[in-house]
């Protein structure tokens, strides 16, 4: 089997479950095969392909490990160990929904909906604990990305297929004016509106909620759209955006069996972000990123824009900024190179603020 170059990889594709990966998987353009060269004991699981030109690793956990924030963290070390070259980080997979059908207009989160992580007002795109900011920017129209769900959802799996279940056993419950956990009645979607997309806070914690009230409590108190397990734990150590399909309402009814057609929708969903990056280009070797990061520019004089208390993390990023910038007297310039969304302006107003 050849040996693959994690150099020549630029995208990170984060896929804890098994499901995830398998979805990951039918959603490459290409599949690369061959293996990386990873160290013996290194038992995360690392598929390569490409889509649109672009290198992907899906990365994911090995079989029978238990998933959560401090996995997450593991399995997100390593990536940032073995794939030096990464532009930017998608972390795609299922997670719980909080529709909130009380609020006006009411956030009306089915199953298979999309929620991606995007700050809104003064709230965080992700919440753990006061964690910072993620932004990710992504065509809303649901035609751009359930084209590439339909050539996935009679794909196979060790469960059945990537299929939607029907709208009738989409079932939320609620509690109820008299403090009931009932069922909800809510009409059905048109078939041509079946998918939303839904932009806000993702709560990310290392306990399963499976309880209306307690659901409720932190979907109010935080503000947040939805629940999941490793954005926590992956942030802190590569920036991604999170994208996740809605496989259950956080409560004590729920189960698997939305998780394929969630993880599918979520999938197709983060293709259609990586289509909208272009077709991919020739990727620029160790020594032309090295040179990137420490080019010479010029000064350019601008008001200060306000700064966050809720930044965490990229404490190597800010040391490299400092280090070429205050280790001369002469003028010198940092180019900080990503995706829109990755955090640069916040990084940037980090430095200033410090």
């Amino acid at each position: 089997m050849r040996e693959l170059d994690a150099a020549l990889y630029t995208i990170a594709w984060v896929a804890p479950l098994e499901i995830e990966a398998q979805a990951a998987r039918h959603m490459l353009d290409n599949r690369h095969d061959g293996k990386f060269p990873i160290s013996r004991g290194d038992d995360y699981v690392f598929l390569a392909g490409d889509i649109n030109g672009h290198n992907i690793v899906i990365a994911t956990l090995p079989p029978g490990q238990e998933y959560g924030t401090g996995s997450a963290a593991a399995l997100a070390s390593q990536i940032k160990k073995f794939f030096t070259n990464l532009w930017f980080g998608l972390l795609v997979g299922v997670a719980a929904g909080l529709p909130n059908l009380r609020k006006i207009p009411p956030i009306d989160i089915r199953l298979g909906d999309v929620l991606v992580g995007l700050s809104e007002g003064d709230s965080a795109g992700l919440v753990a604990s006061a964690i910072g900011n993620i932004k990710i920017r992504a065509p809303g129209d649901t035609d751009v990305f359930l084209p590439f769900y339909e050539r996935i959802k009679d794909k196979e799996h060790s469960r059945g297929t990537f299929a939607d279940l029907g709208q009738e056993k989409d079932i939320f419950y609620d509690i109820s004016d008299d403090g009931v956990d009932s069922p909800v009645q809510r009409m059905q979607r048109p078939t041509d509106r079946r998918t939303r997309v839904w932009y806000g806070s993702i709560g990310s914690g290392e306990k399963l909620t499976k309880n209306t009230l307690k659901r409720n409590e932190i979907r109010d108190r935080y503000g947040v759209i939805g629940l999941e397990m490793e954005a926590a734990g992956t942030m802190n150590r590569i920036p991604v955006g999170v994208i996740r399909g809605v496989c259950d309402y956080a409560d004590q009814h729920k189960n698997k069996e939305w998780q394929p057609y969630a993880a599918a929708m979520a999938t197709a969903y983060a293709k259609a972000v990586i289509y909208e990056l272009g077709l991919g280009k020739v990727m620029p070797s160790s020594s032309m990123m090295h040179e990137a990061k420490h080019a010479l520019c010029g000064t350019i004089l601008c008001d200060l824009p306000p700064t966050t208390d809720r930044f965490f993390g990229r404490k190597t990023e800010l040391l490299e900024m400092v280090k070429c910038l205050e280790a001369t007297t002469q003028r010198r310039g940092v180019v900080l190179c990503g995706i829109s969304g990755s955090g640069k302006t916040q990084l940037a107003r980090q430095y200033v603020a410090q």
